[in-house]
């Protein structure tokens, strides 16, 4: 049987755990397709999965998604780009040598050189999506995309966002803000971000009409209202009774927080043809060589990257 390397994970703990190996190259069942996997993301959802460490209401539900002792898949990572080398009998979407790029839910995988996803996902939580990859960027900018971006889309468009309405993001330079930004000014909304002094020229080149810089101003202390908040990191930093001071009256808080999106096909296609037509584009903060997964986990778990942080794998 044909071999790939895989960065394997086999007990929760410090981005040591991570270990290159080298194990059989999987094949497609009827219904799956075997992608070489060109680039990978990492986000804090992929280090809070390695460590293991949530507060205790989220214990037992991430031990029995994940593992108890340790993750259940060995393979971790949710999100790739890659090329289809070959297709199970069933298959019919895809075809060997589409460039696609997917969320991989459940499955995990992505922290290798091949992995074999479903055909179709599902609209619940655990399943993947996978669709064609938009044509005029790269490997490690299209990775970058899935997660962070539907995450962005689905509480944008959950807050019914209307044209010229005024919207707030909190930690607008971090994954998920960089595209909120982006996505909130093409629905015509007038967004204010908050962020660090470093990263203000950024969230400005990506659209951000007003600049709030955190470590100077407490925007719950301003005069300005705003027709939603969204807070893109989820930490919560203030009481939503400070938030409801600067909201309108029918104004809402929404947080990367709230439940369990359920993520949809139809929000990767519509990223997909906004990248596509020149209205969204990813921020990549650091590319690292496959073999220092590690690392990437440690520049992540400091809380202080620009948009995403990428995994270059073949």
């Amino acid at each position: 049987m044909d071999k790939m390397k895989a960065m394997i994970c086999t007990k929760y703990g410090q981005p040591e755990v991570l270990q290159i190996r080298e194990i059989d190259k999987p094949i497609p069942k009827k219904n799956e397709v075997l992608i070489k996997i060109h680039a990978a993301n990492v986000t804090i959802s992929d280090c809070i999965v390695r460590s293991g460490k949530v507060n205790l209401l989220l214990w037992l539900p991430m031990r029995i998604f994940v593992g108890f002792k340790g993750p259940r898949k060995s393979i971790l990572g949710f999100e790739l780009s890659g090329e289809i080398e070959a297709i199970g009998c069933d298959v019919k979407r895809f075809k060997q040598g589409d460039k696609v790029f997917a969320f991989t839910g459940k499955n995990f995988g992505a922290y290798a050189e091949y992995v074999c996803l479903p055909e179709y996902g599902t609209s619940i939580p655990s399943e993947c999506v996978m669709t064609e990859k938009p044509t005029n960027i790269n490997w490690e900018e299209a990775t970058a995309i899935p997660s962070r971006g539907m995450l962005a889309i689905h509480y944008l468009k959950k807050a019914n966002l209307k044209n010229q309405q005024k919207v707030l993001i909190y930690g607008a330079s971090g994954g998920v803000g960089t595209f909120a930004i982006q996505i909130a000014k093409n629905f015509g909304a007038h967004v204010t971000a908050v962020c660090s002094t470093i990263n203000q020229e950024l969230v400005k080149s990506l659209g951000a009409d007003e600049v709030i810089d955190y470590t100077k101003d407490d925007f719950t202390k301003s005069d300005e209202l705003y027709d939603i908040i969204f807070d893109a990191v989820g930490k919560k930093h203030s009481s939503k009774l400070q938030y409801k001071k600067v909201l309108t009256p029918s104004g809402q808080f929404i947080s990367v927080d709230d439940g369990h999106p359920k993520i949809h096909i139809d929000e990767l296609i519509e990223l997909k043809n906004l990248i596509e037509t020149g209205k969204l584009k990813p921020v990549i903060d650091k590319i690292y060589p496959f073999d220092q997964i590690n690392e990437a986990h440690k520049y992540v778990e400091k809380g202080h990257k620009k948009g995403n942080v990428v995994i270059k794998i073949n």
